[in-house]
């Protein structure tokens, strides 16, 4: 009891809801537990970023260049760490500081099972490809980009995939030209929303699936 007569109630902890009525067991709060879940995978994929130093790269393949000069790569070679390695060549700069571009991946990651859903752009309305970019970029970096895939194709400087960093921009073609995009977040993996019915995703640049259709890189 209070000095007012009012029953005292001890502050809830952190990540519990209330008690199950059948057992009385107190149940996990599932934000939280989805939370805690996204610490693990940061956690995991910086960890996969250091031992992915001692594993070999698949033999790179030819490197067509687009009409501007940007590289388009369906093939390797790939990086592996967050980003380019000690004296290899960090690729062209971009207006996004390395600072940034880290918050950037971060934000793309805590996005990771965020529904897709087409025309979307915002946490709560669910994401479609390029919403989810624009709003990672606008959100975690202060940078308006636009908001089609076409045009986002020539946002930036060109990366070539050996020099990519967290941050940088993956497109492919999928149903056509240019067709769909993520963000890269190291260790040869990217976020994207990538369907209809599906969720935001974390995937790998060299899954069978994505790796020949993987169509250039920007960096913004």
């Amino acid at each position: 009891m209070n000095d007012s007569g009012q029953p005292r109630f001890a502050a809830r902890p952190r990540g519990l809801r209330d008690a199950d009525p059948a057992s009385g067991r107190v149940l996990p709060d599932p934000r939280a537990t989805r939370l805690s879940s996204r610490r693990t995978l940061l956690g995991l994929l910086g960890a996969s970023s250091i031992l992915s130093a001692c594993a070999s790269l698949p033999p790179p393949g030819s490197i067509r260049s687009l009409p501007d000069g940007s590289p388009d790569a369906s093939t390797g070679p790939w990086p592996d760490a967050a980003s380019p390695a000690a004296g290899a060549d960090p690729g062209p700069p971009g207006r996004v500081s390395e600072e940034l571009a880290r918050e950037v991946a971060f934000l793309a990651l805590s996005l990771v099972d965020t529904p897709y859903r087409y025309g979307g752009n915002t946490p709560d309305s669910g994401f479609d490809c390029s919403g989810l970019i624009v709003y990672v970029f606008g959100s975690a970096a202060g940078v308006a980009l636009p908001r089609t895939v076409a045009k986002l194709a020539w946002v930036g400087q060109p990366v070539r995939p050996a020099a990519m960093r967290t941050g940088d921009l993956m497109l492919f073609d999928t149903t056509g030209r240019f067709s769909h995009a993520g963000i890269y977040v190291g260790a040869g993996r990217f976020v994207h929303a990538p369907s209809s019915g599906g969720t935001v995703r974390l995937d790998g640049v060299r899954a069978p699936y994505w790796r020949p259709r993987f169509a250039g890189a920007r960096r913004v």
